[in-house]
């Protein structure tokens, strides 16, 4: 059974509404999709986080709008990563018999032979796109990463007949290699390399427009 956030229609207003609206610890959203009209709405971040903890990333929820119910998944959200609120939600509303496509995490288990031996672990891609019924959404794919050697590499087409979803991405799609560790000289090559100057204000600015990770 779904867990149930209430929500509330509102207007499109100014910035400064928004930040208004925050300031109540409440999240500025809007609900669109199926058998639904984009609705722009406000939803309790207290209620919003308890129910991501319950359903999960990618869990279904419903939306009481105003009293009406709507099955949704969140879709996509914004959060000011130094004061760890969010900014924004979008709620995609669902039909339970058809099938999303979305992403999902993966999540590496064990510890490979490789990195045993001293290769060094790369993990490029933490996320493959699936295309799954809503109640089958799995919250992560669980990967044993156990027997992975030095200049091995886990990709997309070692996984895909392990699940019961289908997987969106190609077989080629790297998750995990180990390279071999670097020789004394690529490490003291890499010692020398002069350090780049990184603006903090632009640092700072990029993170707090950026996602981060529930």
């Amino acid at each position: 059974m779904a867990t149930t956030v209430k929500a509330q229609s509102r207007d499109t207003g100014k910035q400064s509404n928004l930040t208004n609206l925050r300031g109540k610890g409440l999240v500025p959203a809007v609900v669109y999709g199926y058998n639904t009209d984009s609705t722009t709405v406000s939803v309790s971040e207290l209620d919003l986080l308890k129910t991501l903890r319950e359903v999960g990333r990618n869990g279904v929820m419903k939306l009481d709008v105003d009293g009406n119910e709507v099955n949704v998944v969140l879709s996509d959200y914004q959060m000011d990563v130094l004061k760890g609120q969010f900014v924004h939600a979008d709620f995609l509303a669902i039909n339970m018999s058809d099938e999303l496509e979305l992403n999902v995490a993966v999540t590496f288990t064990g510890t490979a032979i490789g990195a045993r031996e001293g290769g060094v672990v790369n993990q490029p891609n933490r996320e493959v796109s699936v295309k799954v019924k809503p109640s089958e959404i799995p919250d992560s794919i669980e990967v044993d990463v156990s027997d992975l050697a030095i200049g091995e590499t886990l990709t997309v087409g070692d996984i895909r007949e392990k699940t019961n979803f289908t997987i969106l991405n190609e077989d080629d799609f790297t998750l995990v290699s180990v390279s071999a560790p670097r020789s004394d000289e690529e490490l003291e090559t890499t010692a020398d390399e002069p350090a780049v100057a990184v603006d903090a204000d632009k640092q700072v600015g990029s993170e707090k427009e950026g996602e981060s990770s529930l």
